[in-house]
Parts: structure tokens; C-alpha cells; sequence
């Protein structure tokens, strides 16, 4: 008899042993929270927005993507020349490896005032027939103030038709290079440089990604994208915090696209909007958001998924 009832009882123990080790681990944790809590917090700001807003915030570790009307059309700006500084980028690439016609980093360019065109700061200085600068140079100038003669003299040299090539090559099928910059005549006629705030966010995750440049190339494009310049997605974050991105302003239309290194977890950010009513409160909006954004991550980047803060890994233990 006591044999028996122990037999019972090791049988049980070890089915309910059985049981504990199969049972899954508990998936619906706090940071799923906070994620809906990160996009409440947007829709918010977009909602007391006067003026239609996009918004896409991919997280470049585990792929997750907030939209808010990021698959809409919207004009991009100057935004658009990320994906031209991507084209000299990967043209310089091929060019090394011996491809032949294809622009250079450090092919040259004599200054010729026929090239100027409105918003052109830094160009406007040079010395006509004298001053030679390379395309690194030009894409510096493009990045930093927005130069926009130095953006239509690259695009001469890269082809519009090769940056929109390499965008359809990534996928991004409403993205489109269709004009020079301060070209009004086309953008009368309807050729007006657009994208959605959910491919911005997908061409910044393939330079992050090393999709379409080798690793020693993507980091010196992203440092040269990551230059101090006046824009909306740092504008309320920590001074400490690199940011590549590149903003974009027209009459009632402001966006910025960026890459957003918060500590240990960097994520791609889009917001573009248009028919703005105010243009300065677009410029805080887009401040704002990515604001919500990087508070979200910087947070996530210190806990596990259970929002538990936990001390960095010591080396050799």
C-alpha cells in the first residue's frame, strides 16, 4: 500500500514538473504598454495639430513600427537629399571597385555663378572660375545648411534617374526624385519631389542596416548626415545624442527624417506634414514627437522588457 501511494505521488510530481517546464514564457509584458503608450502620446500631438501630419518610428533593433498615415504621399523637401547623398555615396562605392562613370567623392567642381539658385548660402560666396571644391564638399554643403545649388550640381552628377533606380532597388515604390530643388515650373506642373513617412524610415533603416554601402562607407555617411545643423528632430532632445538627419521646408510644408541614436536603442523617425496652417507650430510639433520618441527608447534602452532598470554587464564576470 505504501508503495502504491508513493508511486502516485512521484507520478504526479513529475507530471507537474512536466507541466512547469512546458509552459511558455509570459510575452504580453510592460513594454507593450509602453509602446501603445508612446503612440497615444503621438496621435495626441498630431490630433492638435492644425494641418495634416505623418508620422513613422521604426525601432532598428527589433523592427517594430508605429505609423500614423505613414503609407500618405506627402511632399519631402529638402528630405529628399538623403536619398541623393545615398547615391553619391554608393556611386563612390562602385567607383572604387572599378565601375566606370560614376561620380566620385573627390571628383572636383569649379564654381560658375549659372549654378546658383535660390537658398544657395554657402555657394553664393565663392569666387566664380576659382574657387574648386569636391562633391564631398558639395554634399557637406547640402547636409548642413541645405544648400541647394550644391544639391542640383549633385544630382547633375549622380542622375536622378540612378537615385530613383536605387530606390525602387530598395523597395520604396512612392519615393521619387522628380525635380531639381527651387524648380517651380515643375512643381506647377505636379513634379513634386514626395515620399510616405513609412519609406523615409525605410531608406534610413537600410543605410543603418548596411543594405546598400559596406560598412566604413555607411559610417561616413551617416557622420557627415549627422552634422549640426538647424532642424525639428533634435531641437528638444540632449545635446549628447547624434542625430542623422536631414529636415526639409516649403511654403505650408515642413518634415524631418532622421536616425536618432538613443543609447542602446536607435530608431528611425519620419514626420512630415503639410497644408500647415502655422508653420512654426508644424516645427514644434515635429519637435515634439520626436520628443515622445526618444523618451520612449532612451527608456528602453536601460530596462529589460519587463521595464526592470538593470546595471550594465561588467566585462570578465
Amino acid at each position: 500500500m505504501r508503495l502504491a501511494a508513493f508511486g502516485i505521488a512521484l507520478a504526479f510530481a513529475a507530471n507537474s514538473f512536466a507541466q512547469q517546464k512546458s509552459e511558455p514564457i509570459p510575452r504580453d509584458t510592460g513594454s507593450d504598454l509602453l509602446w501603445k503608450k508612446l503612440g497615444t502620446g503621438v496621435r495626441d500631438i498630431a490630433d492638435r495639430f492644425d494641418g495634416v501630419m505623418g508620422i513613422a518610428i521604426l525601432d532598428l533593433t527589433d523592427g517594430r513600427i508605429f505609423s500614423l498615415n505613414g503609407d500618405r504621399v506627402f511632399p519631402t523637401a529638402s528630405s529628399i537629399k538623403i536619398a541623393v547623398l545615398l547615391e553619391l555615396y554608393r556611386q563612390d562605392q562602385e567607383a572604387r571597385s572599378g565601375a566606370k562613370g560614376k561620380a566620385r567623392l573627390d571628383d572636383t567642381y569649379t564654381f560658375e555663378p549659372k549654378d546658383l539658385v535660390e537658398d544657395s548660402r554657402i555657394m553664393a560666396g565663392l569666387t566664380a572660375g576659382v574657387t574648386h571644391i569636391t562633391n564631398r564638399d558639395l554634399a557637406q554643403f547640402m547636409v548642413a545648411v541645405s544648400d541647394n545649388a550644391a544639391a542640383n550640381i549633385l544630382i547633375d552628377r549622380v542622375g536622378k534617374d540612378n537615385v530613383n533606380a536605387m530606390l525602387r532597388g530598395l523597395g520604396l515604390s512612392k519615393t521619387m526624385l522628380r525635380r531639381k530643388m527651387i524648380d517651380i515650373g515643375a512643381a506647377q506642373r505636379g513634379d513634386e519631389n514626395v515620399a510616405t513617412p513609412e519609406e523615409m524610415v525605410r531608406l534610413l533603416e537600410a543605410i543603418y542596416k548596411e543594405k546598400v554601402l559596406k560598412k566604413e562607407t555607411t559610417t561616413a555617411l551617416i557622420k557627415q548626415l549627422s552634422t549640426l545643423k538647424q532642424s525639428y528632430i533634435p531641437r528638444l532632445l540632449p545635446e549628447s545624442v547624434q542625430v542623422a538627419n536631414k529636415p526639409g521646408e516649403l511654403e505650408a510644408v515642413r518634415t524631418d527624417s532622421g536616425i536618432v541614436f538613443a543609447p542602446n536603442r536607435p530608431f528611425a523617425i519620419s514626420i512630415m506634414t503639410t497644408y500647415d496652417r502655422d508653420e512654426r507650430a508644424a516645427e514644434r510639433a515635429i519637435s515634439e514627437v520626436a520628443l515622445k520618441a526618444y523618451q520612449h527608447f532612451e527608456m528602453r534602452g536601460k530596462t529589460s522588457e519587463y521595464g526592470r532598470i538593470l546595471p550594465l554587464p561588467t566585462l570578465g564576470r
